[in-house]
């Protein structure tokens, strides 16, 4: 069965991929918890591939980025709040500047980092599907 937290990255990732279709990308999710991106997209000419990670929450949290940020990939990251709702709100960021933005908390020895509610939700991120370019439609 389910967690709520599978149910979440399951909304969310289903809405993105909605939200690529619509536009004129090819979308598809890859292997479940595998390394790299949770989705894969092309344009129709085949002549534009982007790599797309998730990231899908409940509400406006901040979100775990792991212990390296080296280690993050994926040239696209989306970001969706409310991923359980009617309406929910994507933020669309490039790598670079999840990584630039990331804050970096210390416990115990061990260093972490996340990518603050503050750091992702503004205008220029929310719902601005049109960082990822417009695939070819033919």
């Amino acid at each position: 069965m389910a967690n709520q937290g599978q149910l979440t990255g399951n909304a969310g990732l289903n809405y993105v991929l909605w939200q690529l279709s619509r536009r004129g990308w090819h979308a598809m999710p890859t292997i479940r918890n595998a390394r790299g991106s949770d989705i894969l997209a092309t344009d129709a000419a085949e002549s534009v591939f982007l790599g797309i990670q998730s990231k899908a929450l409940s509400k406006r949290n901040p979100v775990p980025l792991g212990t390296d940020l080296a280690k993050l990939r994926s040239d696209w990251w989306v970001i969706t709040i409310h991923a359980n709702a009617d309406q929910p709100i994507c933020f669309i960021m490039t790598l670079d500047e999840v990584r630039e933005l990331a804050h970096r908390g210390e416990k115990d020895g061990r260093v972490t980092y996340w990518l603050q509610p503050k750091a992702y939700d503004h205008e220029a991120f929310r719902d601005a599907w049109d960082r990822l370019g417009t695939p070819v439609l033919n």
